[in-house]
């Protein structure tokens, strides 16, 4: 019998005992990988297409039920052991900014308990985002660090009082500080969010290619030496909706509602795999809601039913998004 040998993981690139010389996969990403028919292996676009479409469907028939958002005090499953403590952590902040009527939101508390039961369920011990839903915002760039003219902000509940938190300094304190072997993933709904973390590739999705983000001034807006991978709503000149759009009665953030439905039916996708699905996805409920909403009622409701956003991927390093796994 051959004996166990300490290697990395083909995913995730954690070490674990692998029982044989062909075993690639740590048994985390192998029990959180999407299981693929032996007939599909020769025409796996093709099943994906297909999946693509099912999930579609899927999540517009979920437009018009209420659906009950689980408490934030939820525990999981027998099967999960709570006596493995795990190097990674997941911070997940949702702000409702109950204190400010006007500028109120809805939905973040409901994204926050969804991205919890995802990660707990779904992920198990290979929870580790880091996760902000609520207001963002834009101020004039003074530093030349820049491409838009623009700096982005996130809005803490006191944003009025102490002001907002800058993209400077998210990058400073989260990016910067990230060393050797170390990885961030970071989920922002919010409005202007699109190079909130300041990296310096943005991924076209319709190009199908990277961008240079990189500041004029020359800043370094690098790691040390790990890796960060934001997912934001939105391009830093639109807003995110806090819509209806999916559930009656219960508004959630769009870009965390669909990423949720989507891992949920499909656990551990490629990165280009994921944004194809949330593109499509936001397109056909877009679709929908054109021939279901027409006149006066498009005219009054377009905020909460049109989806005119465009999620996007922004990393410290460029990879091959159709090779890289999405993983937690």
């Amino acid at each position: 019998m051959e004996m166990g040998r300490s290697k990395p993981c083909s995913r995730c690139r954690q070490s674990f005992m692998a029982k044989s010389r062909t075993q690639g996969e740590c048994p985390s990403c192998r029990n959180n990988s999407f299981p693929i028919p032996t007939g599909e292996q020769t025409s796996m676009r093709q099943g994906l297409r297909s999946r693509i479409r099912t999930l579609s469907t899927e999540i517009r028939s979920k437009m018009h039920p209420t659906v009950v958002t689980p408490s934030l005090n939820f525990w999981p499953s027998a099967s999960y052991s709570a006596t493995v403590r795990s190097s990674k952590r997941a911070v997940l902040c949702g702000i409702t900014y109950n204190n400010l009527k006007e500028l109120r939101l809805k939905g973040s508390i409901n994204d926050v308990k969804n991205m919890r039961e995802l990660l707990i369920t779904k992920f198990g011990r290979g929870i580790g985002p880091t996760v902000y839903t609520g207001h963002g915002s834009r101020l004039r760039d003074y530093n030349d660090d820049e491409v838009d003219g623009f700096d982005e902000t996130i809005c803490p509940v006191d944003f009025k009082e102490v002001g907002m938190i800058v993209d400077n300094d998210l990058n400073s304190l989260i990016v910067r500080t990230l060393t050797h072997g170390v990885t961030l993933h970071a989920i922002v709904d919010a409005c202007h969010s699109g190079t909130i973390l300041d990296l310096t590739k943005v991924y076209n999705s319709l190009q199908r290619r990277w961008e240079d983000n990189s500041p004029p001034s020359g800043v370094y807006k690098g790691t040390n030496g790990g890796l960060a991978i934001c997912i934001s709503a939105c391009v830093d000149n639109q807003d995110a909706a806090d819509t209806y759009a999916f559930t009656a009665g219960a508004k959630n953030g769009a870009l965390t509602y669909v990423l949720v439905e989507i891992l949920k039916k499909l656990p551990g996708p490629t990165y280009g795999d994921l944004f194809d699905l949330i593109h499509e996805t936001f397109d056909n409920v877009n679709q929908s809601r054109s021939r279901s909403v027409s006149g006066i009622l498009r005219t009054l409701f377009d905020n909460n039913l049109h989806l005119s956003q465009t999620p996007i991927l922004s990393s410290s390093a460029e990879f091959d998004v159709y090779r890289k796994h999405f993983s937690l």
